[in-house]
């Protein structure tokens, strides 16, 4: 059973969520929020296929579809296949840099216990490392393929963030990723049979989960228009460096709201990695753009 409501803690209105976490089907039973998240990855592997089908696997490959298959011995276009193996590289990558930076943010607990670093019932990963490991090891598995890696980072921004904003919104299914208690009127509570993915997942908190997922969202009809409407359109992978930086800084954003502890000023370790991840992103998003316009100068 689902209940959607609002109850007056101390006077101040929040959403309470009650409804059960896992889906039972006879004698198996799984998360809702497992469900969710496969679907957000699926999705995302849906649209980057679609995309590669519509991406030239060179430059020089113009006109139609006859044209360009006539000039090549195979597809013209970046191959399906080849995202298979990507996506698998990419996630030995998402867990061991992601469970490291999750190591990092959490560095007093796991300087007390290491080993528990290695076990994965202990703890979770950090998004944002994952991101960076997934993104290496993807692309080191691309050029060990002979893809064309600038193509299929261009494509792969679109699906990345669509995967990331409906993940984080499934989040809200296992009652995970709350921020700090709050009495806005949208905090929002877990009340249901549970076990939630958060501590006292009965306090009004915010919904830090679904602040990140809308940020996300806006992040990616940002990197859409700006795909459409500037130099960025071109297939040279400069579109992932602006989308990856543009959702590190939404998500530091967001990580106002969040329950961690300030290690530098105001700022958490997570929101220091976002930052130093923009800064990353910006960075070789500049530097690529002035070799690009060297290259058109020289001729």
């Amino acid at each position: 059973m689902t209940d959607f409501e609002l109850i007056l803690p101390g006077g101040t209105a929040a959403i309470r969520l009650d409804f059960g976490a896992f889906l039972v089907v006879g004698d198996d039973a799984v998360r809702w929020e497992a469900l969710g998240i496969a679907v957000a990855v699926l999705a995302g592997i849906v649209w980057a296929a679609l995309a590669a089908g519509r991406t030239p696997a060179h430059e020089d490959w113009i006109g139609g579809a006859a044209e360009k298959e006539a000039m090549v011995d195979g597809p013209w276009h970046l191959r399906r296949d080849d995202l298979l193996f990507i996506v698998l590289g990419a996630v030995p990558g998402a867990v061991v840099v992601g469970r490291a930076a999750y190591g990092l943010v959490h560095l007093g607990y796991y300087a007390e216990l290491p080993g528990a670093l290695l076990d994965p019932a202990l703890g979770g990963l950090s998004l944002t490392g994952a991101v960076v490991g997934g993104t290496l090891t993807g692309v080191y598995v691309a050029a060990l393929l002979d893809a064309p890696v600038s193509r299929w980072l261009h494509v792969a921004i679109g699906p990345v963030l669509l995967a990331i904003g409906l993940g984080k919104a499934a989040l809200v299914l296992g009652g995970s990723g709350q921020g700090a208690p709050s009495d806005l009127p949208w905090a929002v509570a877990f009340v249901g049979p549970g076990p939630w993915g958060s501590l006292d997942p009965a306090t009004p908190a915010h919904p830090s989960q679904l602040y990140e997922a809308v940020a996300t969202m806006l992040v990616l009809l940002v990197v859409l228009i700006v795909g459409r409407l500037t130099t960025l359109r071109r297939d040279d992978g400069r579109l992932y460096a602006a989308g990856i930086g543009l959702w590190a800084l939404a998500r530091a954003a967001v990580a106002v709201t969040w329950r961690d502890p300030a290690v530098l000023g105001p700022l958490g370790t997570e929101q220091l990695l976002c930052l130093g991840l923009a800064a990353v992103a910006f960075g070789s998003l500049v530097l690529s753009s002035v070799l690009a316009r060297r290259r058109v100068l020289l001729g």
